[in-house]
């Protein structure tokens, strides 16, 4: 016959399951504010950017230029006209969406330096853009 011994810690004291289940939970709360709490942002591309949209496609928007600012690595737009959000990581990987009334655009590149680059999507228009710091 073999009999169940309680759950034992390294200590070598026992542990009855609801200090265990406590012990986790406490785990899994710090854990939970740990990795809630925010990360310093980066500064490296703070700063005014002009922004460059180019579409092969000719019923879609050609030629168009955005200005945008980034602050804290948090984009946002410098005209009432155009709206826009996104981040910029510290590698310098954008992610941004820009909208005008009803119209949305996602894009998504990278920044080095005082220049940029990638590609964005709307709901029937893509294309590519290019930024330059101002």
């Amino acid at each position: 016959m073999t009999l169940c011994a309680p759950w034992n810690t390294n200590w070598g004291k026992v542990m009855t399951m609801s200090a265990f289940r406590k012990t986790k939970l406490t785990s899994l709360l710090l854990a939970s504010i740990l990795l809630a709490t925010p990360v310093a942002a980066s500064t490296t591309f703070d700063g005014q950017w002009s922004v460059q949209i180019a579409s092969s496609n000719s019923t879609c928007t050609n030629g168009a230029s955005v200005s945008i600012g980034i602050s804290n690595g948090q984009v946002a737009s410098n005209t009432a006209s155009v709206s826009a959000s996104g981040r910029v990581a510290d590698a310098g990987i954008i992610s941004v969406t820009l909208s005008s009334g009803i119209k949305r655009a996602v894009g998504s590149g990278r920044l080095n330096g005082s220049s940029g680059s990638g590609t964005w999507r709307a709901a029937l228009c893509s294309g590519t853009w290019t930024a330059q710091r101002t």
